[in-house]
């Protein structure tokens, strides 16, 4: 597995949160690979070249030797299955992965509304002036809800040890910590635990130019 060359291609702006959740998944499974960037605005994501090998035209996509992957939570995935020797993204219970996968499913299919109204650009650029719709703050306590559920008192981790489903939830909540939302106590500690874990630190410090002000 070392010697094969992976390649992740991400936007170049950096500040997608599904993109994050594959290079951490990467960083964790201690697996070397090369950061192809694309500019997003100026749609190169959908030039032939990339649509050929990505497919749906989005990114992260993973490529391994001939083999190209788009959609992060398949990404981690398939690194599981590819690289077994290495640390373990997914829990070893089979109810926990299970859980973890369905949790996983859930913050990329459900709270659009906290995407929309606290994308995650504030996470690295500052926070947003305008208030919560009542949309959002709906959003935000099924968010809320589902943490507090499966985060047991006093525990770092989801589900005993680390897996990428931590580092999904902390970055959905993070968009409200970084803006400063109320977020529950605990939950905010939570965050903060995983973004120091060296993977998420390694996207952290990539440069990133802000946005300009229109």
């Amino acid at each position: 597995m070392e010697s094969t060359k992976l390649k992740l291609y991400v936007g170049a702006d950096f500040v997608s949160a599904f993109a994050m959740s594959a290079c951490v998944a990467l960083k964790e499974k201690q697996l070397s690979f090369e950061l192809v960037t694309l500019d997003l605005k100026a749609r190169e994501n959908y030039q032939p070249s990339y649509r050929n090998v990505s497919l749906t035209c989005k990114i992260p996509t993973l490529v391994h030797e001939d083999f190209a992957l788009s959609e992060s939570s398949a990404i981690a995935e398939y690194l599981e299955e590819i690289a077994p020797g290495h640390p373990k993204l997914f829990p070893l219970d089979i109810k926990q992965r299970a859980r973890a996968r369905q949790l996983q499913a859930w913050l990329r299919s459900d709270l659009l509304v906290i995407r929309k109204e606290r994308p995650a650009d504030l996470i690295y650029f500052g926070k947003k002036d305008n208030p919560l719709s009542d949309e959002a703050l709906a959003a935000v306590d099924r968010l809320f809800f589902v943490a507090d559920r499966l985060l047991e008192e006093g525990a770092d981790h989801l589900f005993g040890d680390w897996s990428i489903a931590d580092t999904d939830l902390a970055i959905m909540l993070n968009r409200l910590v970084a803006n400063g939302d109320r977020v529950p106590a605990r939950l905010a500690a939570y965050v903060r635990r995983q973004w120091d874990r060296d993977s998420v630190r390694a996207w952290m410090d990539i440069e990133r130019v802000a946005p300009a002000i229109q």
